[in-house]
């Protein structure tokens, strides 16, 4: 017995139903990323007028630049710190409140509020807790004179916004990572508790196996976040300092279309950091999934 193949005929219908989503991807995105070639290829008066074709002049420019390369290994220490951070602390929350400790309602509530604080407001918060001359920072410099001072120090400023873009991280990944727990049998870690096993050798042994896919699903969602929206810590936090210590890729664009007026470099700096965050993504999904297991 075979099925009736079900269509849809109101071709009109289904044409005014996805309209708005197709208009609104091809405004924000298709738009967008078709500008930003077409001036990565040509030179763009800063004050308007004509393009005039240069070709590869732009990326030329941007590869042959020492300052461009130290903003990429910057921001790949900052992706690859942030994901592990954001990640490990969500991680580790989930599994207090999967134990259901007195509150855990409460505290699934509590742990999801700061993904709904804006990234300039977590960069202006955390300005101000880690400032170096106030509060808990400054009775440690006080001790110890010049140990922490992000305005100074590039390696301070560093992890300072990293520290920032992971918290901000932390209540989307303590969500999937809930989820993923609840999804697993309750059989399986009540045999394991029976024969012994401590809360520790569960989460070893059955736990983190089975959230392997929610793990490859977050690492790629967290390193494309830090990699593209980490500009408003960034701004808020450091303005790219001192001495560019966190000029990120997508803060450097920022600096040399808008501030430094030059549209086609900055331009150039965009498709290159798509291609960049393509290349990641494909190399996880190549290398990295192979060693999932989808139960």
């Amino acid at each position: 017995m075979t099925g009736k193949r079900v269509t849809f005929d109101n071709i009109p219908l289904a044409v005014a139903l996805i309209a708005p989503q197709l208009l609104l991807v091809f405004t924000f995105f298709y738009w967008p990323t078709g500008e930003a070639l077409y001036w990565a290829f040509t030179l763009e008066p800063p004050f308007g007028g004509d393009n005039q074709w240069v070709g590869w002049q732009n990326f030329t420019t941007v590869f042959g630049d020492a300052l461009y390369w130290n903003s990429v290994r910057t921001s790949v220490i900052f992706a690859l710190a942030s994901t592990a951070m954001a990640m490990g602390i969500a991680l580790l929350l989930a599994l207090f409140v999967d134990r259901q400790l007195p509150g855990y309602k409460a505290y699934r509530f509590l742990y999801f509020l700061p993904y709904a604080v804006a990234a300039p407001a977590v960069g202006l918060a955390f300005r101000f807790i880690f400032a170096p001359d106030a509060g808990l920072i400054s009775a440690v410099n006080a001790f110890f004179p010049g140990i922490w001072n992000p305005a100074l120090d590039g390696n301070d400023a560093l992890i300072l916004v990293t520290v920032a873009n992971a918290w901000s991280m932390v209540a989307y990944n303590f969500v999937f990572f809930l989820a993923g727990l609840q999804s697993i049998p309750r059989s399986l870690t009540e045999a394991a508790a029976m024969d012994g096993s401590g809360a520790v050798r569960r989460m070893r042994d059955i736990q983190l196996p089975l959230l392997a896919p929610t793990v490859f699903f977050l690492i790629v969602i967290n390193v494309t976040d830090s990699f593209v929206n980490s500009f408003g810590i960034v701004d808020i936090m450091t303005g790219g300092g001192p001495a560019r210590a966190t000029d990120l890729m997508v803060y450097r664009i920022y600096s040399d279309g808008f501030r430094g007026k030059d549209y086609s470099l900055a331009a150039a700096q965009s498709i290159v950091l798509m291609l960049l965050i393509v290349v990641l993504t494909f190399v996880q999904f190549r290398y990295v999934e192979r060693r999932v297991h989808y139960v």
